[in-house]
């Protein structure tokens, strides 16, 4: 059998084929000059990380060193030594004593970032090695349940983690760096004044209830038909889209700073459809209007302003039908590695196509594929779906979470389900006869009340509280938007 040579840092061909390119004299290098001297952590810690290391003991003191530092704390052979009295592979190497080798063999600190950097290619190659192996032994294994094209999705999958985030596969991560991501989310509320920890959607009241979108959620707005759910993710796209300012995060990575990228999966309207719901929008003409051509000069002159100010919001519009759930989350890192991607919206839930033949099955796997894109991606997703006509047979016409259709996965998987309801459109379809003077003006009555609101019911939240959220809600423009209350009349909202 041919064995498949492998090289070491050097290019040197290894003969034993289980050996992986590493470094260990760098990463001794690295993590001596350390400490001996914290300071040099910052200008490290944006290439490398603990799994980035090959030696586990050397990941560990990596990782020890950073919590110290990032609290200010001295990290040093003395400090460290309490950490790892009884770590078994620190024994293996001598003990405590192997910190303070490493720190006294530190010979040139000026070139930690060439170490940092050759630790983080060493270990890519390594991933990269893996992952051929893997790929490799999946297509020589002819299996019935593993279809090629179901192995490329994978590929592809496992090398945009990879490209994104530097490692093939995040597996089991340390209690400690789950901390460290907590505390960066709260500090970055708190940096906003004690604002949001996600995205805000442009309604102030909604963002007030929900904190924004948050990373990694998958986001539930269901309605029945004519309720305005189009609209409203039409509205919250378009609100993040043109916030859009790009600059250094807090962390010191590069991304949105406001606002977002916003890739729109429009299964049931065209892309132009879509463009004119949120043309009539921006520029305040009926979208009845826009779509006949009644437009005088300034109206026009209105059309044409919106859309060239809208030319360049980062919003991208896919309107292939019947989508497959794994082409949609091929088509979704695509966008995140080519342009970014900060928040997805998929219209709607049921129009995206599974691979089995149940129907309820086929359900809880689109809801389960995407949880895992939000996950895998670090964004929220935003899904639509439809509500099954059991609500319309009810007096109290608001929705609840077993009115969702095929509810049992959607509600198991979601974070958020919210409900758009609009009670003026049912209470349009109630009006008396113009002989029944009573009842008219009983009606006219309700009307006059429920015109121009919309509410959005929050039947669950993982991460919150539930209730209602009431907006504003102008049928002709097709947009939703801030409810001013009673005690700011006159105000500034």
């Amino acid at each position: 059998m041919n064995e498949v040579a492998t090289f070491n840092a050097t290019g040197a061909e290894v003969q034993n084929p289980e050996t992986m390119p590493h470094s260990i004299e760098a990463e001794q290098q690295l993590l001596g000059a350390i400490l001996t001297n914290n300071d040099i952590y910052d200008r490290v810690a944006a290439i490398i990380g603990p799994q980035h290391f090959y030696d586990p003991v050397h990941a560990r003191i990596f990782e020890t060193a950073a919590a110290r530092i990032a609290k200010n704390n001295l990290a040093s052979p003395v400090t460290l030594k309490a950490f790892f009295e009884d770590d078994e592979g620190l024994k293996e190497l001598g003990g405590p004593a192997y910190l303070a080798r490493l720190a006294g063999a530190a010979i040139s600190a000026f070139a930690v970032r060439d170490y940092a950097q050759m630790i983080y290619d060493l270990a890519i190659r390594r991933d990269l090695i893996r992952l051929g192996q893997d790929i490799s032994a999946k297509a020589a294994r002819v299996d019935v349940a593993s279809e090629p094209k179901e192995q490329i999705v994978e590929a592809e999958q496992a090398l945009y983690q990879l490209a994104e985030q530097g490692q093939a596969e995040t597996g089991f991560q340390s209690f400690l760096k789950a901390v460290t991501d907590a505390v960066n989310v709260a500090n970055a509320a708190y940096q906003r004044d004690g604002g949001l920890a996600g995205l805000a959607t442009g309604l102030v009241d909604l963002d007030h209830k929900l904190g924004g979108l948050h990373k990694s959620d998958l986001l539930i707005l269901a309605g029945r038909p004519s309720m305005g759910k189009t609209s409203l993710a039409t509205n919250v796209a378009f609100n993040i889209a043109r916030a859009y300012r790009r600059g250094v995060r807090p962390d010191g990575s590069e991304g949105a700073i406001d606002g977002g990228v916003v890739g729109f999966f429009s299964l049931e309207m065209s892309a132009e459809q879509l463009a004119g719901r949120i043309l009539a929008e921006a520029s305040e003409i009926s979208s009845h209007k826009i779509r006949q051509g009644d437009l005088d000069e300034s109206e026009f002159r209105r059309f044409v302003d919106a859309a060239k100010a809208l030319e360049s919001c980062p919003l991208y519009i896919d309107d292939t039908a019947a989508i497959p759930i794994a082409q949609l989350a091929a088509r979704a890192r695509r966008l995140k590695r080519t342009h970014g991607l900060d928040l997805l919206i998929v219209d709607y839930l049921q129009l995206v196509r599974g691979t089995s033949d149940n129907r309820v099955q086929e359900i809880g796997e689109i809801s389960m594929g995407l949880k895992a894109i939000a996950k895998e991606l670090e964004i929220p997703v935003v899904a639509l779906s439809q509500l099954s006509r059991q609500v319309e047979s009810r007096d109290d016409k608001r929705p609840q979470l077993s009115d969702l259709r095929e509810s049992g996965s959607i509600e198991q998987d979601a974070d958020v389900v919210m409900f758009v309801f609009r009670e003026e459109y049912y209470v349009e379809r109630e009006k008396p006869s113009d002989e029944r003077l009573e009842e008219m003006a009983d009606w006219q009555d309700r009307m006059s009340r429920l015109h121009g609101k919309a509410e959005v019911i929050i039947g669950k939240q993982r991460h919150g509280p539930i209730g209602t959220v009431e907006l504003s809600f102008e049928s002709e423009f097709t947009r939703f938007g801030n409810l001013v209350k009673p005690w700011q009349q006159g105000s500034e909202f």
